[in-house]
């Protein structure tokens, strides 16, 4: 039996040839799945990366803004449109995702368990970990 696995995406970057590269930022020119470019930004927020596209709901780290106010990340770390796709070393200059403060709270609990057979030890903690919900409002960059 013979498995075949491929992976199209590294392929697809590997295969492209750069359209620039200048101030440490390097541009490829990536066609799109259905015609027509899909926007997206990996961001770094709270010690974690994610990556976002515009009209998206999104659980980050907690930040310190009140509900209902605009935010700007400017940790850009690469971004993809109509023009290619832009990577930054570290970040991608002038990159920039705005997005609005929907709300704060508190994910579910998690159950820490410490437990040792026939030695009459057992402790139980808990904890929740606090959240910002945001709304990403653009990518521009």
């Amino acid at each position: 039996m013979v498995f075949y696995v491929s992976q199209p995406s590294a392929n697809l970057l590997l295969d492209s040839e750069p359209l620039s590269c200048k101030n440490d930022t390097f541009n490829f020119k990536k066609p799109s799945a259905r015609g027509f470019p899909i926007m997206y930004a990996v961001i770094q927020t709270g010690g974690k990366q994610y990556r976002v596209k515009e009209g998206e709901y999104l659980k980050v780290e907690t930040l310190p803004v009140e509900a209902g106010e605009q935010i700007e990340f400017d940790k850009v770390l690469l971004i993809q449109n109509d023009a290619g796709i832009t990577f930054g070393k570290p970040f991608v200059e002038g990159g920039k995702v705005t997005a609005t403060i929907r709300s704060h709270g508190r994910h579910k609990k998690v159950h820490i368990i410490k437990f040792r057979r026939r030695k009459h030890y057992m402790k139980k903690q808990g904890h929740r970990q606090n959240y910002t919900e945001i709304e990403i409002t653009g990518i521009s960059g």
